[in-house]
């Protein structure tokens, strides 16, 4: 009797023994995914990305969603209060609701939201048409919404013909404790492959 007991008591010994090693096999593997996620090869922090843009047209949208893949970078539309409809955009027309807001360095076009968690981020990658030689007065209105202390702030455009200007020069009195890095024009056909290697230095 005394057998069987000593048996039993050592069944539900290794019993529990081996249900403690299943539990932590299932955790490591999460664990080990947690550790990639936030360490490279080189055992250093990776910086956590975001893609912020505004697109009137539709054009700086496509490009910002390429940037976000390659970038493995997470993506926030950057949306004013009230759409831009054809007219508006009409920068031929110095009455048109761009030509307008362009015209006076203080406009602040109102944004639709105000939730994009920027403290989450290291680095945040913002996009925009290039207007009159600098960045949309939407985009100050942006950085002026968040706390950007500290963040790296790289830009990058679309434009018809004209390259990036004043824009840092304007853009930086609104997130004056960010570094702003005047980044790339991507204009055309974009090389994924050369896209993922700019987005990398950052």
């Amino acid at each position: 009797m005394k057998k069987v007991i000593v048996i039993l008591a050592i069944l539900v010994v290794a019993g529990l023994v081996f249900a403690q090693n299943q539990s932590k096999a299932k955790k490591q593997p999460e664990n080990a995914q947690k550790t990639a996620i936030q360490q490279n090869e080189g055992g250093k922090k990776m910086p956590k990305k975001l893609v912020a843009y505004f697109s009137a047209s539709g054009t700086t949208a496509r490009v910002a969603k390429e940037l976000a893949e390659d970038a493995k970078a997470d993506i926030y539309e950057i949306r004013p209060e009230m759409l831009y409809t054809s007219n508006d955009l009409d920068w031929r027309n110095k009455s048109s609701r761009s030509s307008v807001e362009m015209a006076d360095k203080k406009s602040r076009p109102k944004l639709a939201d105000k939730n994009a968690k920027i403290a989450d981020y290291d680095v945040i990658f913002i996009g925009f048409p290039i207007w009159w030689y600098v960045a949309p007065h939407i985009i100050n209105t942006f950085l002026e919404s968040y706390d950007f202390t500290g963040k790296k702030v790289v830009l990058f455009a679309t434009s018809g013909g004209s390259g990036f200007g004043n824009t840092v020069k304007e853009l930086q009195p609104s997130a004056p404790k960010a570094n702003i890095i005047e980044g790339k024009l991507l204009n055309g056909r974009i090389d994924k492959a050369e896209l993922a290697k700019w987005a990398e230095k950052f």
